[in-house]
């Protein structure tokens, strides 16, 4: 009988200590090395590296059979990706069978995304002169570099501000909290504002809030949608942004550039990863418009 236990403890080890995740999603990805086991074993008596992308595959259809939906089978599907990139990083493969499996698709409205080149734009429309616009500025930059959500952005605390560490602490949904990497353009710019913060008033109830209105009281999401609204406006870009747009850019972002979904996942504060899933569709979309600049792109043989 084959036993794929062997490979668990240094798995684990590599989602934990190389990978540094949290260890709920730790034990979410070994759950997904199981079922593969579990499907693997009795089927075909392979060890993992013997697995080729038809036993993938056949996995897949199994998860199908047992009535897995699209979403639940997408996470598992990069549980096991996860897994093969794990022997490959450790020389036990070269090539992982399920490198050009794709995702099921999930049948979802795509949120609006920004361009780099348009976040550039809409940035430099802020008036540098005022407190306030270093305030807007900071924000926005806090709002991509971070991903958060416009409640998290607007309840953030001087003392979630963990810059030596290149870190924010973050309060989201069901007041959980997490740790999210900030960038360094964001930190340059919130340490540009809190020079210029103590020149806006300060409602006393409100002192240890980062970003306050002209009262001196915490913003509203109502004042940043506006300040956006108007930002977005000044540059001229014609979609419908909100505070969201800049999360949805974020991840869309990250994804394009190779980010592990699960970490993505971490980063964003989602409960689910079928929640983070629609990212990856947001990335087919980006390479189908990357194709259209193809000399023949037009071409028909």
């Amino acid at each position: 009988m084959k036993d794929w236990s062997i490979y668990f403890e240094d798995y684990l080890a590599f989602l934990t200590l190389e990978k540094n995740l949290s260890q709920n999603t730790a034990e979410a990805y070994m759950h997904d090395l199981r079922l593969l086991e579990e499907f693997i074993v009795p089927e075909y008596g392979l060890m993992p590296e013997e697995v080729e992308m038809k036993h993938i595959e056949a996995f897949l259809a199994h998860l199908h059979d047992r009535g897995h939906n699209r979403t639940s089978t997408a996470r598992i599907l990069s549980g096991v990706r996860s897994f093969y990139n794990y022997l490959i990083v450790h020389d036990k493969l070269e090539e992982s069978p399920a490198e050009l499996i794709e995702s099921p698709r999930l049948n979802r409205k795509l949120p609006v995304v920004l361009s780099h080149g348009e976040i550039c734009a809409i940035l430099d429309t802020i008036d540098l002169s005022t407190p306030q616009g270093h305030r807007n500025r900071a924000m926005i930059e806090t709002l991509y570099s971070c991903g958060l959500r416009v409640t998290e952005l607007t309840g953030l605390q001087l003392s979630d501000l963990f810059f030596d560490d290149g870190f924010l602490r973050v309060t989201g949904k069901g007041d959980k909290q997490r740790l999210v990497p900030v960038s360094r353009e964001a930190v340059k710019q919130i340490n540009l504002y809190l020079e210029q913060r103590n020149h806006l008033p300060q409602d006393p109830r409100h002192k240890n809030v980062l970003f306050l209105n002209n009262k001196g009281r915490q913003l509203t999401r109502v004042m940043v949608f506006l300040i956006i609204q108007e930002a977005v406006r000044a540059a001229g870009i014609p979609k419908k942004v909100s505070p969201h747009t800049f999360r949805h850019s974020f991840a869309t972002h990250l994804v394009q550039g190779g980010a592990d979904l699960r970490v993505v996942q971490e980063m964003l504060g989602h409960e689910s990863i079928g929640t983070t899933e629609i990212y990856t569709h947001l990335d087919r979309e980006f390479l189908k418009k990357t194709l259209e600049h193809h000399p023949l792109a037009d071409w028909e043989p």
